[in-house]
């Protein structure tokens, strides 16, 4: 025979009816209850998302398929004093070797020309009265460098083949030193001093994409800074390659530039490294943690908000104990409450934390990049931070005697 059920007992649809009509009736401490839910939880999946992103785009980056700059280094090994030396020197025709090689598009050297004491200055003798001075910071490059580092003109040209067979006195200056020196035009030839030798400014740049330190330096023609500062053949050969092809030329470059010792160079992708990605890592260990503090400051609020409910409600609490509800009851209906809180500030969160990785990945470029799984942890972690910040009201409601409740009149 079916059981029936007692009318007067507190069923889980009696208990959820309870639960919303409680939260629906106060707006504004639901609002207070899950804005720091959805916060914490917002920041999480933002923190996490963004750490993945910036991930999978640095491995793109560093993924010699998909890397489109490279520069070659000689080897180095550590002399009798203890520096490290290069043991092998670029040949004369590097750009040239490189520049032939498939997937290669651009290829330059560049080299930092020792000038000793030498001031760079716009006017040829020492004078007390002119201020536009700047520190020696001179490189020389073949042609072919301004492509292979994507460096852009903003006023005249860079030099050419022509220029560097001829041994030319012309310069290349970055925005910052041009702005130093006081130049902003080319188009009446001014000219820049290195130590007592002038050289013709022929071009300005305003932005490289590889080796942003040449902004703030003066290009010359290497054959220039051969004859003129005895400056060595090259630290640096820069490579803008092809999307794909990066293997390749990978393999192929030290051949090209050695073919009896290839293990005198070595070809890096250019733009990552292991320290960028521990500074990442880094990054993102403070931004987890602030997001874990977030959340544990939206889970003491709801704690704060539902003691101070339970107090408020003592009365109803009485009341309804007298009536035959149980403790049990009290205390789920509380239980309830801030499990709700939970669920809905965890979707929130989620969602905003979602929208926020993909806008921010979309402005910047890169490829959003989020677990799918962080569509359910995100939301159930939020549940779980609703249920154990209710723990301690619900047990406390359950606690108050209906006696004490009326007695008060609370």
């Amino acid at each position: 025979m079916r059981r029936r059920r007692d009318p007067d007992a507190f069923g889980l649809q009696d208990l959820l009816a309870e639960a919303v009509r409680s939260l629906s009736g106060r707006p504004a401490r639901l609002l207070l209850m899950t804005v720091g839910t959805v916060l914490g939880i917002g920041s999480l999946v933002l923190t996490y998302g963004l750490a993945q992103t910036t991930a999978g785009e640095l491995r793109r980056q560093l993924d010699p398929s998909q890397a489109t700059h490279f520069v070659v280094a000689p080897q180095t090994a550590r002399d009798s004093s203890g520096e490290s030396r290069p043991t092998a020197a670029f040949p004369d025709d590097a750009e040239q070797r490189a520049s032939r090689l498939t997937g290669v598009t651009a290829a330059g050297l560049l080299t930092e020309v020792p000038t000793g004491d030498a001031r760079i200055t716009t006017v040829p003798v020492n004078d007390p009265s002119a201020a536009e001075t700047l520190p020696p910071v001179v490189f020389s490059a073949t042609p072919g460098l301004f492509d292979a580092v994507g460096a852009h003109v903003t006023t005249g040209r860079t030099f050419d083949a022509g220029h560097s067979a001829r041994k030319d006195r012309v310069a290349v200056l970055g925005m910052d030193a041009a702005a130093q020196l006081g130049l902003a035009r080319v188009d009446r030839q001014p000219t820049v001093f290195i130590g007592t030798l002038p050289y013709t400014v022929v071009g300005i740049l305003d932005r490289v994409e590889q080796r942003s330190d040449l902004l703030g330096g003066v290009i010359v023609p290497e054959t220039t800074a051969r004859r003129d500062f005895a400056a060595p053949s090259g630290d640096e050969l820069h490579l803008r390659v092809a999307r794909g092809l990066g293997p390749l030329v990978e393999h192929q470059v030290p051949i090209a530039l050695s073919p009896n010792s290839p293990g005198d160079f070595r070809p890096e992708v250019l733009g990552g490294s292991q320290r960028a990605a521990k500074a990442q890592a880094d990054t993102t260990l403070a931004f987890l943690l602030l997001g874990l503090v977030s959340l544990l400051a939206g889970a003491l609020g709801i704690v704060n908000v539902t003691a101070l409910s339970v107090k408020e409600r003592s009365g109803e609490i009485g009341l309804r104990r007298a009536l035959g509800a149980t403790s049990r009851a009290i205390a789920a209906q509380f239980m309830v409450e801030t499990g709700a809180v939970g669920v809905v500030g965890g979707l929130a969160g989620t969602a905003i934390g979602v929208g926020a990785v993909v806008v921010i990945a979309l402005t910047q470029g890169w490829s959003p990049a989020i677990e799918p799984w962080t569509a359910f942890a995100a939301p159930a972690l939020g549940t779980a931070i609703g249920l154990v910040a209710g723990v301690y009201p619900a047990l406390r409601a359950a606690r108050i005697e209906p006696a004490d409740a009326l007695r008060t009149g609370v």
